[in-house]
């Protein structure tokens, strides 16, 4: 009987794969990143495609962006993607080939989305044709933020106007057998987030250059040289000055 790793289960093999600290503001998303993927994983019914691992890396990416140094950034995700038991490799080369997509018209990306699902290919088209006509394939927001990465890479960035972005899923997501509504909520508040977190960044990143800034000071005023104990004691014509004014 093979027993079902638990959430704990799945943050002991990140944090032994990825030892080094995480920054705060970070650290929240990473652990509920690994908590909503687990859950996924340990269903019954759970069915990996490339739509899943693009809305895994896409996420990833938007959210870790300004994440420094960058050598942890890819630690992060590969200890991720291990604890996960997922290939880091085989998720990256399967959020890539999306890019083939990329700068369509939105009739056009529909058509070849369409064309994908419905005659498959090689095995990464049938992994796609295979979790999208499969009717126990477990929704999951990630698959809507892949979605939508369809939309943010497409011609003229479908993303930018929520009515146009709106306007899109409706006519999308059915394609991928998504549910619209459960799409349209999840990546408003999936928005709202990463607009948080883009302005919490922001605030990190100013916090760190004022700091820089005292340091640089501290630095100079203490390399400064020392002016003499007394110009005063030691320079008559100084003395004769003061005295006279």
């Amino acid at each position: 009987m093979q027993i079902t790793r638990t959430v704990s289960d799945t943050k002991k093999a990140f944090y032994a794969a990825h030892t080094r600290p995480i920054h705060s503001i970070f650290r929240r998303f990473v652990e509920e990143l690994l908590v909503e993927v687990h859950l996924l994983r340990v269903n019954t019914n759970f069915v990996y495609s490339p739509l899943l691992a693009l809305g895994i890396v896409t996420a990833y990416n938007h959210f870790m962006s300004g994440y420094r140094p960058e050598t942890d950034r890819n630690s992060i995700f590969t200890s991720f993607a291990i604890a996960e038991e997922f290939d880091p490799q085989q998720l990256q080369a399967d959020a890539s080939r999306w890019e083939e997509l990329a700068g369509l018209e939105l009739g056009e990306l529909q058509t070849r989305l369409q064309a994908w699902i419905s005659e498959g290919g090689d095995p990464w088209h049938n992994s796609l044709r295979d979790a999208v006509n499969n009717p126990q394939t477990k929704y999951s927001r990630l698959q809507a933020i892949g979605l939508y990465h369809l939309l943010e890479q497409a011609a003229g960035n479908l993303t930018q106007e929520l009515t146009t972005l709106e306007a899109s899923l409706e006519q999308l997501s059915p394609v991928v057998n998504l549910p619209v509504d459960k799409v349209k909520k999840d990546l408003e508040l999936y928005r709202s987030n990463l607009d948080k977190m883009i302005q919490a960044q922001k605030i990190m990143a100013e916090l760190v250059e004022v700091e820089r800034k005292r340091r640089e000071q501290a630095a100079n005023e203490a390399n400064a040289p020392t002016p003499p104990a007394s110009e005063s004691l030691t320079n008559p014509e100084s003395t004769s000055a003061e005295a006279s004014s």
